[in-house]
């Protein structure tokens, strides 16, 4: 259905060329990471402030027009997608540092700045924003999809690194959830409640953020082991025994050699972990013998240490890359990625039994994972043009995720629900997702933001 002229009409008074409806343009708007095909909007305007975005949803409210928030589409679940249409609001305009305080370790920041925009500009403060998830995203979409990452294990997740938000509601309103407080008893979690609604509930303008200050020492270190139970076993003990490693990271064998390919590293093509240790010179070099004394146990094969800053780099620039990696280990191929998180306890018995399912089936597959904290992903390699690999990494999905509620986990770690995650959803909250509903029609009666989307 073709947008109203009355609508298209006040956008472009509002935003003159600042309103798209270019097929390009609404195509790339239209299309994230995920295995979705795209789905494009009707029209596409650039924000460049909190009046803009609200002029456009209330405008879109006034019509019953569904509008979408955009950030850099780096979404693994179809968040970004538009089934039905409408205005998507691009805020990756909105990319200011307000204010820094160091003194307090926060910063007020606009949702189109991105975690490693936010970095280099804090570079010489001596602090820093820890949340990770690879991808530089933008970070209103770091909260709308509560991204974690590889530092999640130390630092938390969007969650924890949250202290306000700044929110248009679906009737165009404009609210502060709070303020710069580090605690509050002052009525609902309103902030906690808009990170991870997936821009469902209202599109975030402004968000204030906890810093971290950077540490005196770090070191990191790359470390194979004979085989998967071996290396998973050497995470869940070092977790149990309180070690506060910054990052371990897993890779599977056939992960390993993708990004041997790609990035032109020489690990050894073996299940192996990525560690990387923050604190005082006496407090890093402590944790990493105590890590190194668990590995041996397990038949670590010795750790290969990246001191150097530039050696760290290269070695999580390498992780990082491990999505593209993967796709690049079959050219031509699709990725279906998916992901799951489970207890520390049940990690060994989820990522076996997991990797025993993938061996058995045609497809080719990666397992990655933040395993520190029980998340781990799995890339999927399927034909474009194939009915048959579709439905095979549907049926392995399901079992993987499957497995991780039936632990007592969850089905998703930190890639969302979107589109494709929504009825295992309802597997996972039962009655609660009735909660979530009536939330979700009470802010947005019209459900004119993201629909589709969660619920």
């Amino acid at each position: 259905m073709p947008l109203p002229q009355p609508l298209l009409d006040l956008l472009s008074s509002h935003f003159g060329d600042r309103l798209s409806l270019s097929a390009a343009v609404r195509e790339h708007h239209g299309k994230d990471e995920s295995h979705f095909p795209p789905c494009p909007p009707d029209a596409v305007v650039f924000a460049l402030c909190t009046e803009d975005v609200a002029v456009a949803v209330k405008a879109c409210a006034d019509h019953r027009v569904p509008v979408i928030a955009f950030g850099t589409g780096t979404s693994l679940e179809g968040h970004i997608l538009a089934p039905h249409g409408g205005i998507c609001v691009d805020v990756s305009g909105m990319n200011q540092v307000l204010e820094v305080r160091p003194e307090d370790l926060d910063v007020t920041i606009q949702p189109g700045v991105t975690r490693k925009q936010l970095n280099e500009h804090l570079r010489d403060s001596g602090l820093f924003f820890p949340i990770d998830p690879g991808a530089d995203a933008s970070l209103g979409g770091m909260a709308a999809t509560r991204a974690s990452g590889t530092n999640a294990v130390r630092y938390g997740t969007m969650r924890d690194n949250v202290l306000s938000l700044e929110v248009v509601l679906a009737d165009g309103r404009v609210i502060r959830t709070g303020g710069r407080a580090r605690k509050s008893s002052a009525g609902y979690d309103l902030t906690r409640l808009f990170v991870g609604s997936e821009g469902t509930l209202g599109i975030i303008t402004e968000l204030t953020l906890r810093l971290h200050g950077i540490p005196e020492a770090t070191s990191a270190a790359v470390c194979p082991f004979p085989d998967l139970e071996a290396a998973v076993n050497t995470v869940i003990l070092t977790i149990q025994s309180g070690i506060p490693v910054a990052r371990v990271e897993l890779m599977d064998a056939a992960m390993v050699d993708a990004v041997n390919r790609y990035s032109k590293t020489d690990h050894k093509v073996a299940p192996t972990l990525f560690f990387e240790f923050h604190g005082s010179q006496a407090g890093v070099q402590e944790q990493a013998e105590r890590v190194q004394a668990i590995a041996a146990e397990f038949g670590a094969e010795g750790f290969q240490w990246a001191l150097a800053a530039e050696d760290r780099t290269k070695l999580w620039a390498a992780r990082h890359s491990a999505y593209y990696a993967g796709i690049n280990l079959q050219p031509g191929s699709r990725a279906y990625t998916t992901d799951a998180c489970v207890p520390i306890s049940k990690l060994a018995e989820c990522l076996l039994e997991t990797r025993a399912d993938l061996d058995q089936s045609r497809l080719k597959s990666t397992i990655v994972g933040h395993v520190g904290d029980g998340n781990f992903h799995v890339l999927l390699l399927v034909d474009p043009n194939s009915a048959e690999d579709e439905a095979e990494a549907e049926r392995l999905n399901h079992r993987i995720v499957r497995r991780a509620l039936a632990l007592g986990g969850t089905c998703t770690g930190e890639h969302g629900i979107g589109q494709g995650k929504k009825g295992f959803l309802a597997e996972e909250m039962g009655e609660a997702l009735d909660v979530m509903r009536s939330v979700k029609a009470a802010l947005d009666p019209l459900n004119i933001l993201n629909p589709g989307k969660i619920v």
